[in-house]
């Protein structure tokens, strides 16, 4: 029949369009012919619900599914019960819409009791798998969210310890320099001067500076030693 033609039809386009990557038109392509989501053909639906499951998109079929689970001209179809066994297990469980899929299956008068339970059942253990999921995250979340803070408590730690260790190090610098004596003090600031600028004491124009250096090394040595300990000074 014509009906048949063209839901074959649509299931040879939707299969180009996945192959295609182009899978975010199907649904829009195919309410095109069909108009509203209640005349899907059921393996038309069946094809959308598991395409737009496996790209991890099962939001898209959410009212198209629920739309047409809920039209009572469906409901006599012998393809009902599979497809309200795949639309609970690949659009409302993975979205975490637990109520909704326990009013689907309640309301539902199609379905046999014992079908009935086993959906229950399968929603009861998606929900505690919900709950687990979502405490592990909050767990992780709550570590990432101190691991900052003990961080930066280890290197705020650090550098108080390396703070300490560079002012001990200072101080013993220090008490060693007080502790040497200014005639040696004297001598390797003259080395270090003369290493520094490398001046060149026979040059002509080194002359001045040596001058004033032994000016100042003389007054140095005045104002360290007294006049009865002072030794001789040679030229």
């Amino acid at each position: 029949s014509s009906a048949e033609v063209k839901c074959s039809l649509c299931v040879v386009g939707i299969q180009a369009l996945a192959e295609m990557n182009r899978w975010r038109e199907v649904l829009s392509w195919v309410l095109q012919y069909y108009h509203v989501p209640e005349h899907l053909p059921p393996k038309v639906l069946e094809l959308c619900i598991l395409l737009y499951s496996k790209v991890r998109e099962p939001q898209v079929m959410l009212e198209v599914g629920s739309s047409w689970l809920r039209d009572q001209t469906n409901k006599s179809l012998p393809e009902y019960g599979s497809l309200l066994e795949l639309y609970l297990l690949h659009v409302l469980l993975p979205l975490g819409r637990f109520e909704g899929a326990e009013e689907l299956v309640r309301g539902c008068g199609v379905i046999d009791s014992e079908r009935q339970l086993a959906f229950l059942g399968a929603i009861c253990e998606s929900r505690c798998q919900w709950t687990q999921r979502e405490e592990m995250l909050s767990a992780a979340e709550e570590q990432q969210d101190a691991a900052p803070e003990t961080v930066l408590g280890a290197l705020s730690q650090k550098l108080l310890t390396l703070l300490t260790l560079l002012r001990r190090a200072l101080r013993s610098v220090s008490s060693h320099f007080y502790l040497l004596p200014y005639k040696k003090m004297l001598l390797a600031t003259f080395l270090l001067y003369l290493v520094v600028v490398r001046l060149d004491p026979a040059s002509p124009t080194s002359l001045p500076f040596i001058y004033k250096l032994v000016q100042l090394f003389r007054q140095a040595w005045a104002a360290v030693f007294s006049p009865i300990r002072r030794p001789p000074i040679q030229d």
